[in-house]
């Protein structure tokens, strides 16, 4: 029988792989610790240029890691990471442009994802059936169908995982859920969530070029539609495009949306979802995602709501934050702090600021749970897939311009257009994963 190793394995060296998993597979040998004899942890960095080498380099600052691959489609990027590799640890990485290549090594044990969205759910599934433990950056996938695969894949295999949403390990955030846990807010009937960032408008509209030199663009594009290069689309920007991200929406929504959800204690989808958007601040935004958008869930007992602008201000004098609104006073928050207004004399007015490095902890708790083999981070996939979902039902609902009932069990919004955006369409030959 083969193996779900051997599969990536002789697939490595064809144009592109698929995906399914027969069910007769099972984790094996897969769901032993994945751990080297001396207590060393071998990690790879899978998509080099911004986040990634952040979380890279957290993870790095701990004792007993060991950097031993780093992997990107884009040569010039990996050349520059693994001299900074060199220089800050010592040891040059065996280099990759196909991640395939990096999961055959059975002396890595746990890998980094930080390429742009449309990838993750591709890279985690394989990494996990190949033993991996995974740090993988938010938002876990770019449509509600990859958030239930990269699921199941974790419950499937059992790995260690990380969803790189850092706000579950800041102190700051954790009192303010303490705080609007105690309930000296009162009664709670709205929560505003809010991200106004001047790049979701992308200016001027440019022609699409040939590829850069020394980048394999089908290697990007991956399961993506064909598409001709266009640098607007590429580093950096990428998540303006339906096809590899977004917007505003996956990118700081999936942040505050979790802490708005953990807040008020959701572990389920809205009773409905309602929006509007479009680029209305700048017509001849080059962005496809929504410059302008407007959300709101509807719950049993509140109402949520998410809002974001290409215009950079906002309430509070915070350009993105989470009010929750009480019947004696407001709490609002964001990175910097959070604080409480009181309504008339009915509160004490609160302010905190915070006092860790959220994206330190995040890492140092992934590696602690790599050694305990705990399941329970701070943020599992679970928790991941939730707030991705939120994110996207946003966007989804948006499009049709129709107030969207999420159907979870049928995984279904039982609306024809709604539905066609719950399921990528893979190019050829690149299949999701099926448990």
């Amino acid at each position: 029988m083969i193996t779900r190793r051997k599969f990536i394995k002789q697939s490595a060296s064809a144009l592109a792989t698929g995906l399914i998993v027969p069910q007769a597979l099972r984790a094996g040998n897969f769901l032993a610790p994945s751990m080297a004899p001396s207590d060393q942890i071998n990690v790879a960095l899978i998509g080099c240029k911004s986040m990634g080498w952040a979380d890279l380099s957290d993870i790095m600052n701990h004792k007993g890691l060991n950097c031993v691959a780093l992997c990107d489609v884009d040569q010039n990027i990996l050349q520059n990471r693994a001299a900074d590799a060199e220089k800050a640890w010592g040891r040059k990485p065996e280099l990759y442009t196909d991640y395939r290549k990096v999961l055959e090594r059975k002396d890595i044990d746990a890998v980094i994802i930080g390429t742009p969205d449309h990838w993750h759910c591709l890279m985690m599934t394989d990494a996990c059936a190949a033993g991996k433990d995974v740090y993988v950056e938010k938002p876990i996938a770019n449509t509600i169908a990859e958030c239930d695969a990269m699921t199941a894949a974790v419950q499937r295999y059992s790995r260690v995982i990380q969803v790189g949403q850092q706000q579950r390990s800041s102190e700051l955030w954790r009192s303010m859920k303490q705080y609007v846990d105690s309930g000296q807010l009162g009664k709670i009937a709205r929560v505003n969530i809010w991200a106004n960032f001047a790049y979701a408008a992308i200016l001027p509209r440019v022609a699409d070029k040939p590829v850069p030199q020394g980048v394999d663009y089908d290697m990007w594009l991956g399961p993506a539609p064909q598409r001709p290069f266009n640098e607007k689309r590429f580093h950096g920007l990428w998540r303006m495009f339906w096809d590899y991200g977004g917007g505003l929406m996956t990118d700081w929504g999936v942040h505050l949306l979790d802490m708005g959800l953990w807040g008020m204690n959701v572990k389920g989808m809205p009773r409905r979802v309602v929006a509007l958007g479009g680029n209305l601040a700048y017509p001849n935004n080059f962005s496809e995602t929504f410059d302008t958008l407007k959300v709101l869930y509807e719950f049993p007992d509140f109402i949520m709501q998410w809002s974001n602008s290409a215009l950079q201000s906002g309430p509070y004098d915070r350009n993105y934050g989470v009010e929750f609104k009480g019947q004696n006073g407001t709490l609002v928050a964001n990175r910097e702090s959070w604080e409480v207004i009181p309504n008339g004399n009915k509160l004490e007015a609160v302010k905190k600021t915070p006092t860790n490095n959220e994206h330190y902890d995040h890492t140092t708790n992934f590696i602690e749970s790599i050694r305990n083999r705990n399941l329970a981070t701070a943020c599992p996939i679970t928790n991941g897939s939730i707030c991705a979902k939120y994110a996207h039902m946003g966007n989804i609902a948006a499009r049709p311009k129709e107030s969207l009932t999420y159907d979870e069990a049928h995984q279904t919004f039982h609306n024809k257009q709604a539905d066609k955006l719950i399921t990528p369409t893979y190019r050829k030959p690149w299949k999701m994963y099926k448990d």
